[in-house]
């Protein structure tokens, strides 16, 4: 496990280090929740033109389910595990360049967790209408998880196994919302 940890360290630093001054300000918008909020309005406006008005509240209750869970799941995890976030870690803090730093703890990533969780959600329930929607959300995904590692409140692992849960969470809810839509019309018909 102490191998596992160095590793994530060195991956960490040098990851870490790839950043300049020049790329901060990108990083920063990349990494925070507000700039996000005109691509939510078109995923949700995808969603609204995809799903069926009769089925539309329950794929939004399970968004918000599938939102909710990721992030205080993450939570949970955070003070369960009490892995020190690299901006708060004196093993790698000297070795670093710091662009923010969050909370005390960071395992795992409720950032990579949600939009993991988006984007196996939206890939599953919605994909197949909309061509590259499924490639875009990967990319975006991809982007934020990296943002948390470049500014210095992440580890790769800890961005990691928050997207693995993300995509589970958001793999078995749209299943879940698929069945839960299904037998919804069945009783109405």
């Amino acid at each position: 496990m102490d191998e596992l940890i160095s590793l994530d360290q060195q991956l960490l630093v040098f990851l870490n280090g790839l950043g300049s001054s020049t790329f901060d300000p990108f990083w920063l918008l990349v990494t925070g929740k507000w700039f996000w909020i005109p691509f939510y309005v078109i995923l949700l406006y995808l969603v609204y033109k995809a799903v069926p008005r009769k089925k539309l509240i329950f794929v939004l209750i399970f968004i918000a389910i599938g939102v909710t869970i990721s992030d205080q799941l993450a939570s949970v995890f955070k003070h369960g595990v009490e892995r020190l976030r690299p901006c708060q870690d004196p093993i790698v803090l000297e070795k670093m360049r710091f662009v923010i730093c969050g909370g005390k703890y960071g395992f795992y990533s409720a950032h990579a967790s949600s939009v993991f969780f988006l984007f196996s959600f939206l890939s599953i329930l919605i994909g197949k209408q909309y061509k590259y929607l499924t490639v875009i959300l990967l990319f975006w995904a991809i982007l934020v998880s990296y943002s948390r590692i470049y500014v210095g409140v992440h580890y790769p692992m800890d961005v990691a196994f928050g997207a693995v849960v993300g995509f589970l969470l958001g793999g078995f809810l749209a299943n879940l919302t698929k069945k839960v839509i299904n037998k919804k019309l069945e009783i109405r018909n």
